[in-house]
């Protein structure tokens, strides 16, 4: 028996499968505990990245997440609103920068489908839905938020 081909084939199984468990995630200080509860589902090898919004920077904590997806933690009290404006940093507005401007240069193939869960505020996940949508063409079949927000559809 020609093991050479089994391994060949355990290790396209294993690259398939970390294709298939990348994410982008999103969180504000609201959303944490379901952040956590959603991280403890992933496999280990899941990868992505995470995106985290809380109003000051002693909110910043410590979440447990798979060791290939990056967390990135967004201070509200540390951050400008609107360019321009002198205006504070709005609740979900540093979460949707920060989110729109990694897809931006990261969802910019096929080669790797990305899922993506919203679990951050009504106005920010609404500014991030629309941007993926609308401006990437990502489907949204692979955009979770919550449904209560009722932004994408439920049919799907």
């Amino acid at each position: 028996m020609d093991t050479s081909l089994d391994t060949i084939s355990t290790r396209s199984q294993r690259r398939a499968a970390r294709r298939r468990s990348h994410h982008l995630v999103t969180a504000d200080e609201h959303s944490l505990g379901d952040l956590e509860v959603f991280l403890a589902t992933l496999p280990l090898c899941a990868s992505g990245r995470i995106f985290i919004e809380v109003p000051e920077q002693d909110d910043i904590g410590i979440i447990e997440a798979p060791a290939r997806m990056t967390v990135t933690w967004l201070a509200r009290g540390s951050r400008s609103g609107a360019p321009g404006t002198g205006r504070s940093c709005a609740p979900g507005q540093a979460l949707a920068r920060a989110t729109c401007a990694w897809a931006d240069e990261m969802l910019c193939g096929d080669e790797l489908e990305t899922r993506v869960t919203l679990l951050g505020g009504f106005l920010g996940t609404a500014d991030i839905v629309d941007h993926l949508t609308s401006r990437l063409g990502v489907e949204s079949s692979t955009i979770h938020a919550p449904e209560r927000f009722g932004l994408l559809p439920v049919d799907r």
